[in-house]
């Protein structure tokens, strides 16, 4: 079953240009299908540079020079190379074909940004553009129900399907938006195998990591304090591990697609909160598997927290999808007023309390000093992304 990305939209208006395209995400978002179904009969050659014969062809073509290389390949419209960061010189191969030049649009497809945007896209300045595919949003979810109609606006969709937008709405906090959640069979061992065999692997094969025990800890503790700041030398202390060492790991958690950190808004230290961080998960199934709670009960003890990050999370995987035109910030003033999330583009705030339940807010601190109404996300509206 495929399910439509709305990153087809911005695949439609990027995919004939001469730049070279980098999509890049966490593992099993989608990258793959989502370029084999944009491509459906197009005439395409496919590399997955993690298979050892692709690694070979790809390599022999590199000693041709690149006219040559593309007969050899019978003159494809559209190569694609798939976990491109595997060879530390693709970058620097498709670099020459691209100067050469060639006729193909190459596409480069990477679950990491560790290599692929340090070394590839180093090699590429002003040749590439970016596409960043995350797990699904929640609209494409729903987008993909058979009840669905684009004639149906966000009133009709809550006031007529209520009930199964509620239940799609609690599966999509405990078991993630990862493509495979919504048509396995076993959605909780397929989440289970993800976080132990697929979701370290890029960090684990380049040898960054001396103790993957310790990066799990880390993981499990950021699992526990999801939304909540954390203090490196916390955590440092916490998991016995050298402050540098807990940074490179964030670093690294980061840069595949697991955690992403909100840093504090502030314009004014000496009564704001200005060098803190939060730290939430990609996707709530990984944090849910990595505690192993896969409790669908709207009562369980975390489920304000769980849709916190579930709910920042959409803001960002929508954010990263767009390219990014928006910043993303909680708010704390020094007597502890807080506000969950602000959202920043140029010179327009926009600001967020999220709360399960619908209740009434008090944020005048925050409202006073900016001149903003803050907003109140609760799951009665889980479209709020407009």
């Amino acid at each position: 079953m495929y399910i439509k990305r709305q990153a087809e939209a911005i695949l439609a208006k990027i995919v004939n240009n001469q730049k070279v395209l980098i999509v890049l995400g966490a593992r099993q978002v989608g990258k793959t299908t989502l370029i084999k179904h944009f491509l459906d009969n197009k005439k395409t050659v496919f590399l997955n540079l993690d298979i050892e014969v692709d690694k070979n062809r790809f390599l022999a073509l590199a000693s041709l020079a690149p006219a040559q290389a593309m007969k050899t390949l019978n003159q494809p419209k559209y190569l694609i190379i798939d976990e491109a960061q595997r060879l530390k010189n693709t970058g620097q191969i498709v670099k020459g074909w691209y100067d050469a030049p060639i006729s193909q649009k190459i596409i480069l497809l990477g679950s990491s940004s560790l290599d692929l945007i340090n070394q590839s896209a180093e090699s590429l300045t002003g040749r590439n553009e970016k596409l960043f595919l995350s797990p699904f949003l929640f609209k494409e979810i729903i987008a993909g129900q058979p009840w669905y109609s684009d004639n149906y606006d966000k009133k009709i969709l809550i006031n007529n399907f209520s009930n199964q937008i509620n239940s799609l709405l609690l599966e999509s906090l405990v078991f993630g938006n990862y493509p495979e959640t919504a048509v396995s069979g076993d959605r909780q061992q397929y989440l289970l195998n993800l976080v132990s065999d697929y979701l370290l692997k890029d960090v684990l094969q380049l040898g960054l990591i001396k103790t993957p025990d310790l990066i799990k800890k880390l993981l499990m503790t950021l699992a526990h304090q999801a939304g909540a700041e954390v203090s490196v030398n916390e955590l440092a202390n916490g998991l016995s591990m050298s402050k540098a060492t807990v940074d490179k790991y964030l670093d690294l958690l980061e840069q595949t697609f697991v955690i992403f950190r909100l840093p504090a808004f502030s314009t004014n230290p000496r009564k704001e909160i200005s060098k803190n961080h939060k730290i939430y998960f990609y996707d709530t199934g990984v944090r849910n598997a990595i505690l192993n709670e896969f409790s669908l009960n709207p009562l369980r003890s975390d489920i304000g927290q769980l849709w916190e990050n579930w709910v920042v999370a959409e803001f960002m995987k929508h954010n990263l999808l767009y390219g990014q035109k928006k910043n993303l910030y909680f708010w704390r003033s020094r007597a502890k007023s807080e506000v969950d999330l602000i959202i920043k583009e140029g010179e327009k705030i926009s600001a967020y309390e999220i709360k399960w339940k619908k209740q009434k807010i008090n944020k005048r601190a925050f409202e006073n000093q900016y001149k903003v109404k803050v907003q109140l996300i609760d799951s009665s509206d889980p479209l709020f992304i407009e």
